[in-house]
Order: C-alpha cells, then sequence, then structure tokens
C-alpha cells in the first residue's frame, strides 16, 4: 500500500443521538472534520488498501470505528470501550463551554489560560486514543487530535 493510501477520504458522524447542536459545536464539527481529510494519517492493520471512509458513533456504550473503502463498501469495525475515555471527555466538554464563555466577556490573558488547559485535556485525549488504537490503526498525532474532537463532538449537546 502506498503512503497515499493511508488516509481518509471521507468522515461522518453517527448523528442519531444528537438531535441539535449549537453552531458553536457545529462549527467544531466541520473545522475538525474539513482539516482531518487535508491532512491525515490513519491506517488500519491488515491487508485492506486506502483510501478509507470512516463512520464514527457510539453503540451499546462504546466507540465504533466503522471502516470502508473509498466506496463506502465495509472493511471492518474498531469497537474501543468508552469508560477511559469519560473522565477526559467529561473534562473536555466542560472546559470547551467555559471557552466559549470566555470569548464572549473575558480579557484575552484570561480566554488564553482557559484555551491552554483545553489544549492540554485535548492533548491527553489525542494521546489516549492514539493508545488505545495501537496494534489496531496506525494514525499520526494530529490525526488523533481530530478525531478526538470528533469524538467528543459525538457528546456535544448544547
Amino acid at each position: 500500500m502506498g503512503v497515499d493510501g493511508r488516509r481518509l477520504v471521507g468522515v461522518t458522524l453517527d448523528e442519531s443521538s444528537v438531535a441539535r447542536r449549537s453552531p458553536d459545536v457545529e462549527h467544531e464539527r466541520k473545522v475538525a472534520i474539513f482539516d482531518l481529510l487535508e491532512e491525515n494519517r490513519f491506517s488500519p492493520i491488515g491487508d485492506h488498501d486506502g483510501p478509507y471512509h470512516l463512520h464514527l458513533g457510539i453503540e451499546e456504550s462504546r466507540l465504533v470505528f466503522d471502516i470502508r473503502d473509498a466506496d463506502t463498501r465495509p472493511l471492518g469495525k474498531i469497537i474501543l470501550a468508552l469508560s477511559p475515555f469519560r473522565h477526559l471527555i467529561r473534562e473536555y466538554l466542560a472546559i470547551c463551554e467555559s471557552y466559549y464563555s470566555a470569548i464572549k466577556s473575558m480579557s484575552p490573558a484570561q480566554i488564553e489560560a482557559i484555551d491552554m488547559g483545553r489544549r492540554g485535556l485535548h492533548n491527553e485525549g489525542s494521546e489516549l486514543l492514539a493508545e488505545r488504537l495501537k496494534g489496531k490503526i496506525e494514525i499520526d498525532f494530529d490525526t488523533a487530535r481530530r478525531l478526538f474532537t470528533l469524538i467528543c463532538v459525538l457528546f456535544m449537546k448544547g
């Protein structure tokens, strides 16, 4: 498989669990998907050539990576327990709410402090995701960051 095949060319989220998202959350989703598709490294372990399409969702309290070929034919699913992510996701979503509030009324220094905390949690979640996918899907750190954002979007309600 060439390097060009080790990438995502499409990403969809399971929308069944979320009725409606706020404009901030919808913006996060769009930016994460755009950035992910612009540049990523995604290579499931196995003999399937890419590029790939990923349907990301939650089923029975588990995170599901439904991997398909570029024509969306099923190649397989990677299923991860959500429990290792729950605390980080909860903290990340809380700090995102603080950040969205801060950008409307706080000083640049206060916004930067909140954003530093937000980035730290995001990095931690990205590292955990890469670790949990090890031996299943090869991804780089930037791809893990964008995928973690999309996982969090699945939990965002506002």
